[in-house]
């Protein structure tokens, strides 16, 4: 007699054995993803704590300079007020260079597989001491106002500008695939950056009537310092020593706000004949892009 084939089964048990038989294939596949997490060095969550160090590469882009000088005139003599002036211009557009670097750096995170996978979840909150600065001397910046009804054109001049990115501190959410003995990941998130600037030797000039005045007389220095906001986006790669060390390796792209810095610091003029007294006001503003490729040891728990 033939044998019954499986066309000729009753439909309820074709059912039970296609059910039965994919029950069977989720638990030999969820068996493997667990045996080959066992079978792995990684833990199959943990927090940890890291330290290490990062080459840099930091462009201070383009950072925009801007001063307005607004004066008075007194007869040194009487004290009488001969006029009142006022001097701005646009804001100069100055090319920084680029900065290389090494730096200290540290780290928290966790990270935590999806059940019965290879595929985890995790953050880090990283702290870098950067430490990077790019410096531009002796350039001027365009004014052009007025001196009681003359209309006059003129220069501040600035001996340095300096800007410095200090500190940077990130926390990014990642998402990473496991393997024998690590895992890779991708992930962004926001940073905070500690940017100073200092402008140091600016001294405002006037061509009044064809003869040019040092207005403002002292060099004035102005600094500032700002935390800015960013974002970064990291790629990176684990490898565990054992279940609780392991080196990670990654790549970091970071970009700070465009943030605007202002300035401003009274002057005294005494000459012979007249005094000019006044207030010199400036704004600086620009963005810091870090490019790192970071090194650490971390322990985890």
């Amino acid at each position: 007699m033939p044998r019954p084939t499986s066309a000729g089964l009753p439909v309820q048990l074709r059912r039970s054995l296609l059910a039965l038989g994919c029950a069977l294939l989720a638990v030999s596949s969820s068996n493997a993803s667990a045996e080959s997490l066992a079978a792995s060095k990684m833990p199959d969550s943990a927090l940890y704590i890291g330290f290490g160090a990062s080459a840099n590469s930091v462009d201070f882009n383009d950072q925009d300079i801007q001063a307005t000088g607004i004066s008075d005139t007194y007869d040194t003599t009487s004290g009488a007020l001969l006029a009142s002036g006022s001097a701005g211009g646009p804001a100069v557009d100055l090319s920084m260079d680029s900065q290389s670097s090494l730096s200290p750096a540290l780290q928290l995170g966790y990270f935590q597989h999806f059940d019965n996978s290879q595929w985890l979840w995790g953050a880090k909150f990283s702290y870098t001491y950067l430490s990077t600065s790019s410096t531009t001397k002796n350039f001027l910046i365009p004014q052009y106002g007025a001196f009681g009804t003359t209309a006059f054109t003129g220069n501040a001049v600035v001996h340095s500008f300096e800007t410095e990115i200090k500190h940077q501190i990130s926390l990014v959410p990642y998402i990473g695939h496991s393997f024998a003995n690590g895992f890779v990941y991708a992930g962004a998130g926001p940073t905070l950056s500690q940017i100073n600037t200092e402008i140091d030797g600016l001294i405002g000039f006037a061509d009044i009537n064809g003869t040019r005045t040092d207005i403002s007389v002292q060099p004035t220095n102005f600094s500032s310092s700002q935390w800015s906001h960013g974002g970064i986006g990291t790629l990176g790669g684990t490898y565990f020593l054992d279940s609780s060390w392991f080196l990670d390796f990654s790549y970091n792209y970071a970009v700070t706000e465009n943030r605007t810095a202002r300035y401003s610091e009274p002057f005294t003029n005494p000459t012979p004949t007249k005094t000019y007294t006044g207030t010199l006001i400036g704004s600086t503003s620009g963005s810091v892009t870090t490019q790192s490729v970071a090194l650490s040891i971390n322990k985890a728990f």
